[in-house]
């Protein structure tokens, strides 16, 4: 296969920002959107306002984390609905039925397809992280 490149491509990338979720802990976007699609950054459960830790409880930084993402897949001009893909990182696999449990409450049929896997570590701590794919209205 031979690619024809003949410099940058035009993506026409549009940051997504909003005060209602916790700002970036890094260079990066908490959102970016592209035509149709919405690509977030992984949330984790940290209180907008604070920037703390919700709490050491699963349930409650999972229940954060959807709240989290609620308002990023809004600024974006996005709902839950119309997320198509999620990855789902957590500390412990043991946390599965928890995450299972509010993503049911969360998202609607037809569901996000979804991916989850364990990892060693997660940004200050959090035992669950998540990302999406949505479309957007425009």
């Amino acid at each position: 296969m031979v690619f024809d490149y003949t410099g940058p491509m035009k993506t026409n990338r549009e940051e997504i920002s909003t005060t209602a979720a916790p700002s970036a802990v890094g260079p990066y976007s908490q959102a970016v959107a592209v035509g149709e699609m919405l690509y977030t950054a992984g949330q984790i459960p940290l209180d907008p306002e604070s920037g703390e830790l919700v709490s050491s409880d699963t349930k409650e930084q999972i229940a954060q984390v959807l709240r989290n993402l609620d308002a990023v897949l809004r600024a974006g001009q996005s709902t839950p609905s119309e997320v198509v893909k999620i990855t789902c990182f957590l500390v412990d696999m043991a946390d599965f039925p928890a995450v299972n449990e509010a993503f049911a409450e969360f998202f609607t049929q037809p569901y996000p397809a979804r991916s989850c896997v364990q990892v060693a570590a997660l940004p200050k701590e959090a035992r669950v992280e998540v990302e999406a794919v949505a479309l957007r209205s425009v």
